[in-house]
């Protein structure tokens, strides 16, 4: 009776707990449920965005969109002048995508590690559900494939697994006879020959990447400079805002050039909080996407486009948009807050950047409102940029889960965002998909990854 009672009695706790546990999710699931954006549209994008008071609540905002994919047939809708058609479909949760010079295209088809220490505690877990809701709960194909469209008919008759065994794969990039991948915690190095479809072996590991049991941001973007000798690769914070404490941090929430001779690495900017997709302009100059900080309301913090000065600091933790104080962090850093640089442009609240591609000219910048495909253009000059907006969870009503185009004028942003490719989210909702990287392939057409939809779509002007 008494090993019986003892029995009942642990399951009534077991089950009181959880209780507990699912009464605090749903709390945080429903939290600040009454806050909203009040800034009008178009307001918190552009060179010069409105910036408004924090907004504090009990609980995060939380309005995802949950991931329920495209049903047979649908697919996102292009701008006016514009066609969209799938690349490539049923893929597994493809994150990026590059070109290589002889036209086939690389998909690394990834998801987060195992991240034992990430997402502890009740808020945690309720986190993680909602990310999974989100579509970002499937396990990691951590592998590189590659899709060949032959014929140039917009579809890739041809798919082969170029990489597998990997860590959580994103960026890429070939220079000369040697393709490198990001993996979450550290840049391979893999020989490489035109048209190969397949590479076996381990790779050379060049450099390591901060990476760890908690690895919050876990996606490393990669790309080379001009001339080759170097690469740039960006590495997220390992909070929202240093909550973890600054050494969690170290190495983190930062720009890393490395030597690709040698695999040493300095930091080449820092006090971005989760910096992402990165270009060049003619002028040799960094771009990047840059993932803000969460939970100061629906219309703080604008993520944003900004270019990337050598040993520039941009204010994470301590400031957002140069000189605006987040007094939740503690230490306060006055001296920071000094140097901290404002952006080069707002791409919204909450949109969540990812993927980012230079638009030269062309037919498709063109039908977007650029200059005329017939203007003769310096090698590499850059009308304007595509990025891809992956879709808000910490703001209502939904802002991001798009493709715009942000155009370019004097080799700066300028004007409103344009969209390029919407309809991810359906009158329910549901994110029937999410866009990632993009790319300009051979012939002009945008590529966007769609981690949602596991499918590649490919955009052109008509």
């Amino acid at each position: 009776m008494k090993a019986t009672a003892t029995r009942y009695r642990r399951l009534r706790d077991a089950r009181a707990t959880a209780a507990l546990v699912s009464a605090l999710g749903a709390a945080l699931l429903l939290g600040g449920c009454g806050e909203a954006t009040k800034l009008p549209p178009a307001a918190d994008t552009g060179p010069r965005p409105q910036l408004v008071e924090p907004v504090k609540t009990l609980l995060p905002t939380v309005n995802i969109a949950p991931a329920v994919g495209w049903a047979q047939g649908q697919m996102p809708v292009p701008a006016a002048g514009l066609a969209v058609t799938p690349l490539a479909t049923g893929l597994s949760h493809p994150r990026w995508v590059t070109v290589l010079p002889n036209g086939d295209v690389l998909v690394a088809e990834s998801n987060a590690p195992p991240r034992p220490d990430e997402g502890k505690g009740i808020k945690g877990w309720a986190m993680k559900l909602v990310m999974g809701r989100a579509g970002a709960g499937v396990p990691s194909a951590n592998r590189i494939t590659l899709l060949r469209d032959a014929d140039g008919d917009g579809v890739a008759e041809t798919r082969s697994v170029l990489l597998e065994n990997l860590n959580s794969p994103f960026g890429m990039v070939l220079v000369d006879d040697k393709l490198y991948v990001a993996n979450t915690d550290a840049v391979i190095e893999f020989a490489y020959t035109p048209g190969m479809s397949r590479i076996d072996g381990p790779g050379r590991r060049l450099t390591e990447l901060p990476a760890g049991t908690r690895n919050h941001h876990w996606t490393k973007s990669l790309i080379a400079s001009p001339d080759g000798s170097k690469l740039y690769a960006t590495v997220g914070s390992n909070s929202n805002i240093a909550e973890n404490g600054l050494a969690e941090e170290e190495g983190r929430a930062a720009i890393w050039e490395i030597d690709r001779a040698s695999g040493n690495k300095r930091l080449y900017a820092t006090g971005l909080r989760n910096p992402n997709g990165m270009a060049w302009t003619a002028d040799g100059v960094l771009w990047t996407v840059v993932n803000e900080r969460d939970e100061l309301g629906s219309d703080l913090v604008p993520d944003y486009l900004t270019s990337v000065r050598d040993g520039g600091f941009y204010g994470w933790p301590w400031s957002y948009y140069g000189g605006n104080v987040d007094t939740r962090v503690e230490p306060a850093r006055p001296e920071m807050v000094t140097r901290a640089l404002v952006p080069a442009y707002a791409l919204g609240a909450h949109v969540a950047p990812l993927g980012l591609a230079a638009a030269g000219y062309g037919p498709l910048p063109a039908a977007l409102g650029g200059a005329p495909a017939v203007i003769p253009a310096a090698p590499g000059a850059v009308q304007g940029m595509f990025v891809g907006l992956h879709g808000s969870w910490n703001r209502r009503p939904h802002a991001g889960y798009k493709v715009v185009y942000v155009p370019f004028s004097g080799a700066k942003p300028n004007g409103q965002p344009v969209d390029v490719l919407t309809g991810f989210v359906n009158a329910q909702g549901n994110a029937m998909g999410r866009p990632v990287g993009v790319a300009v392939d051979a012939r002009g057409g945008l590529l966007v990854a769609d981690d949602v939809g596991n499918a590649v779509w490919r955009v052109t002007a008509k």
